[in-house]
């Protein structure tokens, strides 16, 4: 397997060594993964210390839906398996161009088609000199479920909106959690973004309007504006997602679901961008590409971009006799 990182985040691409992972599409196959010991099993040993950690994430490789695209994947995290990743599908188009899986001009744009949970995804990589310059993936739509929603939280009442971008997200300004988004507050963000994620999860706001195996509250984005630049908004974000993971970068599917929101309120039109920095001070870039209608609500196709490193090569296994097996977690 190789692990790479995308703008900080973790995302560790599993190839083989894998039991049978059985449906006739991707978001078929996230159901038997979840449903498995054995596929679960394998899952574990790789998120859990000692091979990995609480924040860990990465991806099983798996046959696409059909012929349209190059692979499929199943994400997944310390709590099981997301519906959509987007800085894992930056971190694959990258690792499929500099491998070969995906043949590349060395100068230009080569695109790697994926399938995802929560639909079909496209990572544009450019490539200069032979080398992979940047990766801008094309998100399935995005759209605003629900504005200003009242949440009482420990620290008082506040406001959230909820906007979907692959998987369901609540954002929050953290200032009015009397907050920053800044290193040395991440055990508040944590705390409060768990807090807001499971106060909406059992709420209608939490249900996606067409397909049951995508509800659910994937995680709180707490956001700080830092006004505008001559391109459009920029905003500093922490997203707190499964049960208090907090992604170092700026969240891919996320920042989609920033996008759809910046541009229900107007903040963020055609050919605009938004800056979204991250909490260790990485940056996606979110676009605007197309105004379409999805799941009854009018929705934004988005394109976010950002690059991804290679971070190492491992083989792991596991000793029988080892009295920890798959290991463990202690948050």
């Amino acid at each position: 397997m190789t692990d790479y990182h995308t703008a900080g985040e973790p995302f560790r691409i599993v190839t083989d060594g894998l039991p049978e992972i059985r449906g006739a599409t991707v978001l078929e196959r996230r159901a038997y993964a979840q449903s498995s010991k054995d596929v679960d099993a394998v899952r574990q040993l790789l998120v859990n210390e000692p091979r990995g950690h609480a924040d860990m994430y990465g991806g099983f490789l798996v046959p696409a839906n059909d012929s349209g695209a190059d692979f499929g994947v199943l994400f997944w995290h310390k709590d099981g398996y997301s519906t959509a990743c987007g800085h894992g599908t930056i971190a694959l188009g990258a690792w499929a161009v500099r491998i070969g899986r995906i043949a590349a001009e060395a100068d230009g744009d080569t695109e790697v088609v994926i399938d995802v949970p929560s639909g079909r995804v496209v990572a544009r990589v450019t490539c200069v000199g032979g080398e992979v310059e940047r990766v801008a993936f094309r998100n399935v739509p995005a759209y605003v479920v629900a504005l200003d929603i009242p949440v009482e939280t420990s620290r008082g009442a506040v406001r959230a909106d909820i906007s979907y971008g692959g998987a369901l997200y609540a954002a929050v300004e953290a200032s009015s959690l009397g907050l920053e988004v800044v290193p040395n507050q991440t055990a508040e963000l944590i705390a409060i973004g768990r807090e807001i994620k499971w106060a909406l999860n059992d709420t209608d706001w939490a249900r996606h309007p067409s397909d049951s195996r995508l509800d659910g509250i994937y995680g709180t984005i707490l956001y700080d504006d830092l006004g505008e630049t001559g391109e459009g908004p920029r905003q500093r974000n922490v997203t707190i997602f499964a049960d208090g993971e907090l992604d170092r970068s700026p969240c891919g599917s996320g920042t989609s679901a920033r996008v759809a929101l910046l541009a229900k309120q107007g903040r963020l039109a055609l050919g605009q961008t938004l800056t979204h920095e991250s909490i260790v001070g990485t940056t996606f870039l979110g676009r605007v590409v197309e105004q379409v209608h999805a799941d009854g609500h009018d929705a934004v196709v988005t394109e976010v971009e950002g690059m991804a490193y290679e971070t190492g090569r491992a083989t792991f296994t596991l000793d029988p006799k080892d009295p920890l097996g798959t290991g463990f977690v202690l948050r």
